[in-house]
């Protein structure tokens, strides 16, 4: 599967050269390269707009920063900073700056996914390329850009996209820093995961056993340096996550309620609902059965904890099409390298990548917290490097039968598990067959050729990898050509989705679609049927909010239908802000004109029960100001007194 010289030990056990840098490759993989860079731009950003807002609620925020300085830096929902978005601000921070330049709109918003992507995919393919060759690298990259979960997520504007870049980023500095003992690279590495912190907490760190692993055992200097790098990059780490904490904790002046929190701390987000809830499960956090519903596998949240939940009908459609040969790679690989030096990088590339797959995917197989398929998006990087890498391995040690047949397992079982999923599709049955049939075929043709025949051989491979990735590209092509809004995303063509809903099942505008079921163009469901008369009423408002309402999810598609700040009461999931008491405080300032009757929580965590602050509110509002119904939604009018209901 490579043409590595034999300096890196092409067919023997024995050590990988260090690598030769990309000037002594031939010249046709620097434009394999951008051949490859160019395809996964196509691929990420052709009708990126038929999403419109895609999630309204990060849009929103994202519409804030755009517009405030103090929004964009604390991740906030509004421009007048009542209450952030439930996660760490870094995604925030780029589609921010792209909207400020740019300008807000839907490109602006979506495009940052859809390069961090193209720059995941060029990480990867060189990380890879370093141990194993151009080949695997292409190869590798090609398995990240063609993924489901990847397609998908690299053009939407969840928090996820960055979150993979900069994992892959960390990962990369790890595999310059193992080559030569270098605490510089592996600093950075440090850095890249603090941020990756930022992005998305403790989710983030779920690679770091992986990374701290192939170093402390690979690099090529003595143990107590070894593990006193490892220290300065733990320090890294620290301070590239920990400052922006730090600063949120110390504002001196006001500043917005951290979502999602229950006390408007960041380290309550750390430790709680985002952080270790999300893993051991918590009342707060869908407790017990892996997501808020205790859903069946294959629905939009997580299903029963269990290692079949990575298999199941969307997580299995999202990341599992190459899961099986990457584990099988990862295996088979090690047992090619048994007999290596502690320095072998091949190996080495194995334990950092299998490290990776084996943390993360255990922790979301059997995490009893809140969990969507698309989380699996974090595992793409490493099942691609898994099945490029440990492939290229069995490929070098091809003269034994035993990595001849193993080589062959792999490419076989890509095309078995994608009859598998596509089975799942009525429609694409006789693809699975297809791709099963021929990647047999072509596998039992490879282990049958002679050794002395490489050409054959190479063709045979070449040929079943680019059929073993079929079913994987196929659906994600198929994803990339569907618009996707709401907070769940799936993966694949339209209808081929389960339990994805329609959306609004909370009360919501924004509600759980995972693509557009109305009929619209694309746009965030609440931008597109808030009524042109509510929109004109809170633009005319004039107040510090516009209005109020249950939920960030309802308050996100009123601020991107009017550009006015909309106080979003209890936040994403029941959080306790305001209070009766500050509302009541709000509407005597004069700071809030309108409360919008509906609405609902984002997730729901308590799901606003009749005790809840939001409850309180509303009931209050509904005995003591005037209600008019304006567009077919009841507002009240928080600057008149209950006198008489009309209607505009």
């Amino acid at each position: 599967m490579t043409t590595t010289t034999t300096a890196r030990g092409d067919a023997g056990t024995g050590p990988a050269a260090p690598p030769t840098g990309r000037a002594h490759h031939p010249h046709w993989v620097r434009w394999a390269t951008i051949a490859l860079l160019a395809a996964t731009g196509v691929l990420y950003l052709v009708d990126l707009s038929a999403s419109g807002y895609a999630n309204s609620f990060y849009a929103a925020a994202v519409q804030a920063g755009s517009q405030s300085w103090k929004a964009w830096f604390f991740g906030s929902i509004d421009t007048q900073n009542f209450i952030t978005v439930d996660k760490p601000p870094a995604s925030l921070w780029v589609s921010g700056i792209a909207a400020r330049v740019f300008g807000f709109s839907s490109w602006s918003l979506l495009v940052p996914q859809a390069l961090e992507g193209v720059g995941a995919v060029w990480l990867v393919n060189a990380a890879v390329r370093r141990w194993h060759g151009p080949v695997a690298g292409l190869i590798a990259g090609a398995a990240l850009a063609l993924t489901p979960a990847a397609a998908l997520i690299f053009r939407f504007d969840n928090p996820d996209a960055l979150l993979v870049l900069l994992m892959t980023l960390a990962a990369y500095c790890t595999v310059r820093a193992t080559e030569r003992a270098s605490w510089k690279w592996l600093a950075w590495a440090g850095v890249a995961i603090g941020f990756a912190f930022l992005t998305k907490m403790l989710q983030g760190f779920l690679v770091l056993p992986g990374l701290a692993l192939v170093y402390l055992w690979a690099a090529p200097t003595g143990l107590g340096r070894r593990v006193l790098h490892l220290l300065g990059a733990a320090a890294a780490v620290v301070v590239a996550a920990g400052w922006w904490v730090l600063a949120v904790t110390v504002w001196p002046g006001e500043k917005p309620y951290i979502g999602g929190s229950t006390d408007g701390t960041v380290m309550d987000l750390v430790l709680g609902y985002n952080g270790l809830g999300r893993i051991l499960g918590s009342d707060g956090n869908g407790g017990g059965g892996g997501g808020m519903s205790g859903g069946t596998p294959g629905s939009s949240f997580g299903g029963t904890a269990t290692w079949q939940r990575l298999f199941s009908s969307e997580m299995g459609n999202e990341i599992s099409w190459l899961l099986p040969a990457a584990l099988l790679a990862l295996v088979l690989g090690l047992i090619a390298r048994g007999r290596a030096p502690r320095t072998d990088l091949r190996r080495a590339s194995l334990i950092m990548w299998g490290g990776w797959l084996v943390v993360s995917g255990l922790t979301f197989a059997y995490m009893e917290g809140t969990v969507h398929p698309y989380y699996t998006v974090a595992l793409a990087p490493a099942v691609a490097a898994l099945a490029a890498g440990g492939g290229q391995v069995l490929w070098a040690a091809r003269t034994r039968i035993l990595a001849r047949v193993g080589l062959a397992l792999v490419l076989a079982s890509a095309g078995v598990w994608a009859f598998v999923l596509l089975h799942r599709n009525g429609t694409w049955v006789w693809a699975g067959w297809l791709l099963m049939l021929v990647t047999v075929a072509l596998a039992t043709g490879f282990v049958v050729t002679p050794v002395r025949m490489r050409r054959l051989a190479i063709v045979l491979v070449l040929s079943g990898t680019i059929v073993g990735l079929g079913g994987s590209a196929s659906y994600a092509v198929a994803t990339a050509a569907t618009a996707h809004t709401g907070s769940i995303p799936t993966v694949g063509p339209s209808g081929a989705a389960a339990g994805s809903g329609t959306g609004g099942g909370f009360g919501g505008a924004g509600g759980f679609a995972g693509r557009p079921q109305d009929g619209s163009t694309g746009q965030a469901p609440g931008a597109a049927t808030t009524s042109s008369d509510l929109v004109t009423l809170l633009q005319d408002a004039g107040t510090t909010w516009a209005a109020a309402v249950s939920g960030s999810q309802s308050a996100a598609s009123l601020e991107l239908a009017s550009d006015t700040a909309v106080m979003a009461m209890g936040g994403w999931s029941d959080d306790p802000t305001p209070t009766l008491a500050q509302f009541q405080q709000y509407v005597a300032d004069g700071d809030v004109h309108y409360l919008v009757g509906g609405g609902g929580m984002g997730g729901g965590r308590q799901g606003g029960g009749r005790d809840s602050d939001v409850t309180k509110i509303q009931e209050w509002v509904a005995a003591n100001y005037t209600a008019l119904t304006v567009g077919g939604q009841t507002v009240y009018d928080l600057t008149q007194p209950l006198s008489s209901a009309t209607t505009s």
